[in-house]
């Protein structure tokens, strides 16, 4: 992984929930277990919950306490029973993957709660527990020890530092990485007609892909209007579109047939995640036009499968986007007739052929290891200023 450290430095991970559903969970885990397998570091999980099954040698688990109720108590005690432990365990770096009040480097999966409340979710009045998670963010931020805040994407960090206006080179950018065994099942024929079948779709009919469990946030009114108009305005343009997640159905199902393409929609429900790397091999498109996404991995799974992908620029993943080379990104406003216009270019043959290889290249470029090896350096530099803190006579080193 590059630069090693010179000694095996103790790594505390903290995480209220690690390899559990999510998308800050499974990042958290993904990543660890990359750094994990460096000799340099040795790991120490701090979590409430955690999938036993991620087990492996030389991460060790440290179950921290939660008062689940009232609810605005979760973060604080959180926060407060995660430094506590910690500071009995003696740990050299301390990477946070939720707000506490003095980590070395905090992973933001999300942006600024404040933000995220006002912005986003568009409250009128924030919550007990909104006001004391940001209060514990800003701890955390002024607290002074905290010297790297690691963004998902350019547009998370962007975001945090309005919110928070510190130096640029402490909020570097650390994009996730892709599941090996999405890229190392190769898409085929086989899998495209076995899912095409399952839900009565022609074989030869393009399909677009959504996947979420918020349909609202993820943008599926505005790709269902869309498509609405590109029926309209390129009649001879046949597509189908796979509605995937939990979300309420009867809602969107009404959206669609306003849309005037309900014959068109279908629901799949949740499926399993082996299940969904077998629906992105049946499309043709993957579309999520997010009111807002940090980072959406699922813009990058769908890659890995050869989709070409069209998101808006509040996606996160757009950084990894190259107009009219592997996908396409739609800058707001977005409105019905410019969803349609993008779709219709991107699922024209030759247009899709090409730009599903160089979706596929661009994914097989963010590996894991690729992120662990940003996050290797990141800890080396915190490991050097460190050293440099202890008084003069005395010694740091773990042996």
């Amino acid at each position: 992984m590059g630069k090693q450290l010179s000694i095996t430095r103790k790594i505390a991970v903290v995480i209220p929930k690690y390899g559990l559903v999510g998308g800050a969970e499974g990042f958290a885990a993904a990543l660890t277990e990359q750094l994990a397998r460096e000799s340099a570091f040795e790991i120490h999980i701090f979590a409430n919950r955690w999938n036993k099954q991620r087990l492996q040698e030389g991460v060790y688990f440290h179950t921290i306490p939660i008062i689940p109720f009232p609810k605005f108590l979760q973060t604080i005690s959180f926060a407060i029973f995660a430094q506590n432990a910690i500071g009995k365990t003696g740990v050299d770096i301390i990477h946070a993957h939720d707000r506490m009040f003095h980590p070395d480097l905090y992973s933001m999966h999300g942006i600024p709660h404040r933000i995220w409340v006002k912005d986003v979710r568009r409250k009128r009045y924030p919550s007990l527990f909104d006001r004391s998670t940001s209060w514990v963010e800003r701890r955390m931020v002024a607290g002074g020890t905290c010297r790297y805040f690691l963004a998902v994407s350019r547009l998370a960090r962007d975001v945090f530092l309005k919110e928070y206006p510190i130096p640029i080179d402490q909020v570097p950018v650390v994009h996730p990485g892709i599941d090996p065994t999405i890229l190392a099942k190769e898409k085929n024929l086989e899998d495209r007609y076995i899912v095409r079948r399952q839900y009565g779709l022609p074989t030869d009919v393009p399909l677009v892909v959504f996947v979420s469990m918020n349909f609202d946030i993820k943008g599926l009114p505005i790709l269902l209007a869309g498509l609405g108009r590109m029926r309209v305005i390129y009649p001879d343009q046949l597509f189908h579109l796979l509605v995937v997640g939990g979300d309420k159905r009867g809602k969107y199902e009404l959206m669609a047939a306003k849309a005037g393409i309900l014959d068109r929609v279908i629901f799949s429900g949740t499926v399993s995640p082996e299940k969904l790397v077998n629906i992105y091999a049946a499309g043709d498109l993957y579309a999520m036009l997010s009111k807002f996404d940090t980072f959406g991995m699922v813009v990058l799974e769908a890659m890995a499968k050869g989709l070409p992908v069209v998101v808006s620029s509040n996606v996160g993943a757009s950084d990894l986007i190259k107009e009219n080379v592997n996908g396409f990104v739609i800058s707001p406003p977005l409105d019905a007739d410019k969803v349609a216009q993008v779709i219709y270019k991107a699922l024209q043959p030759e247009a899709k052929n090409v730009m599903s290889k160089a979706a596929l290249a661009t994914a097989r470029m963010f590996t894991w290891e690729r992120s662990a090896r940003k996050v290797a350096e990141i800890y080396r530099k915190i490991d050097e200023i460190k050293k440099k803190s202890v008084p003069s006579g005395h010694n740091n080193e773990r042996h």
